[in-house]
């Protein structure tokens, strides 16, 4: 078992390494500039995400598309991932973290406008669409497409399914005392009932469950916040100073320095938000939308909430609540690095990213666990449903509709066995099918971008937002 670890480890470190973050970080810088900075207008899709559309087609409000999406993105990426960049990473992985979300929204963006402009209506009458349709009917490459479906549905038994599994049965054993073979009968049922509905049920629940799980969990932030505010501006310093100067913390926590940083903050984030990934496009395309445009700007709306904001926000209360295990009176920016290194090993020898959040937590008297423990059995939760969508399209586009019951089952299989077993591996796993399915995907943005800058200029940058096509 620890050979595989370690030949995963190595597959992932290749993968992960800097030609992939050259071509992510280049294909979100490449997108932006081409498409004119479509960020600016993200308040316009904000306004957007919660119009209804009733004249545009589609099997999903755009709000539900929306909230599928973000029930996806929305979950241990935000809460444990963030906590395992910075224990790895060092505190500079929160500032990657979030320029991958801030220039992801262009690519969010584009990926959401492919899904619709390319999308079809299935066997059982319900509209599909992701990067397989843009490869298969922009590129005339049905064989790219099948392999990002195939990635897309093994990476649904990591980062959509074992993975919450794991963190929910985990942390309701630690803190509540819960059996994890019970865990996962519940979760599983759970799931099961949901998605007997479909993605419409799917897209209710998500509706539902996404907004007031994220305000509860953005409060819960903001309390600790209150609680670290002496520590807020040196943890925002730390936060930037060593995301682009290698001896910040020593070289980093772990060594290595930017690249490390940056290796772990862009995977994390990539994790969380998933843009580049390929996967929102996947329910993007049902949404009832009068127009690409109108998709593409709410999914990019997506990837602000989840990482600008939501990752933003709790990589400044993990760095900052290291931080307050030292009087704040003895804090200077010429020390901050090293304080903060010895203060992390001494919190934290195995390099436990969840411990991190679960000490931030802490803080909260009385009631900080029971919202981390809410907030992460909903995210994770609601990752599983968002995930089932994903990797049903994924499959379907492979091998037909009866392909997707057989493969329901599997996934269900996964999630129960993510409950009860050690992953040690699993966030490794996740890593490498997230980066498997990406590079197709970006090939598909880059070499489509014409496409998509056509449709911007015309309905985007030409007002015409509120017109069919």
């Amino acid at each position: 078992m620890n050979m595989f670890s370690q030949i995963l480890s190595f597959i992932s470190d290749q993968l992960w390494g800097f030609p992939m973050i050259i071509l992510l970080v280049g294909t979100h810088l490449f997108l932006t500039i081409r498409l004119k900075f479509p960020q600016r207008k993200i308040f316009t899709a904000i306004r957007l995400s919660v119009t209804k559309d009733d004249k545009g087609s589609g099997d999903v409000s755009q709000f539900g598309a929306l909230a599928t999406a973000l029930a996806a993105t929305i979950g241990t990426g935000n809460i444990i991932g963030v906590g395992t960049a910075v224990a790895l990473g060092g505190p500079g992985a929160v500032m990657w973290c979030w320029l991958t979300g801030v220039f992801g929204i262009a690519t969010k963006y584009g990926e959401g406008l492919l899904a619709v402009k390319y999308r079809k209506q299935s066997e059982k009458g319900h509209m599909v669409g992701g990067p397989m349709y843009a490869l298969e009917y922009g590129l005339n490459a049905r064989w790219a497409g099948i392999l990002f479906a195939v990635f897309t549905a093994l990476a649904a038994f990591g980062i959509g399914s074992t993975v919450q599994a794991n963190a929910i049965s985990t942390l309701a054993n630690d803190v509540l005392g819960v059996n994890p073979w019970i865990a996962a009968v519940i979760i599983t049922l759970l799931v099961g009932l949901v998605l007997i509905g479909g993605i419409k049920s799917i897209a209710k629940v998500c509706t539902a469950l996404v907004p007031f799980m994220a305000f509860l969990y953005v409060a819960g932030c903001c309390v600790i916040l209150c609680i670290n505010h002496e520590y807020i501006w040196y943890a925002v310093q730390l936060i930037f100073t060593s995301a682009f100067n290698p001896e910040a913390v020593g070289g980093g926590v772990i060594g290595g320095g930017i690249m490390i940083a940056a290796r772990y903050g862009i995977a994390r984030g990539l994790f969380s938000n998933e843009s580049g990934m390929g996967s929102a496009p996947l329910v993007a395309a049902a949404a009832k939308t009068k127009n690409p445009v109108r998709q593409a700007l709410v999914s990019a709306s997506g990837t602000f909430w989840d990482t600008v904001i939501i990752c933003a926000i709790t990589g400044i209360v993990v760095v900052s609540s290291i931080l307050s295990y030292t009087d704040a009176s003895l804090l200077d920016y010429n020390i901050l690095g090293k304080v903060f290194s010895e203060n992390i090993h001494a919190i934290l020898p195995n390099m436990d990213g969840g411990t991190l959040t679960k000490i931030a937590f802490c803080k909260i008297p009385y009631i900080g666990m029971f919202i981390l423990v809410f907030g992460l059995f909903t995210f994770a939760f609601s990752t599983i449903l968002g995930w089932s969508i994903y990797a049903q399209r994924a499959v379907e586009y492979i091998g037909g509709y009866r392909a997707v019951k057989i493969y329901t089952y599997f996934f269900l299989i996964s999630v129960f066995i993510g409950g009860i077993v050690e992953l040690g591996v699993v966030w490794t796993f996740a890593d490498i099918f997230n980066a498997l399915m990406a590079i197709p995907n970006l090939f598909a943005l880059i070499l489509l971008s014409n496409v998509i800058a056509k449709d911007t200029d015309k309905f985007l940058w030409g007002n015409r937002i509120n017109e069919e096509g």
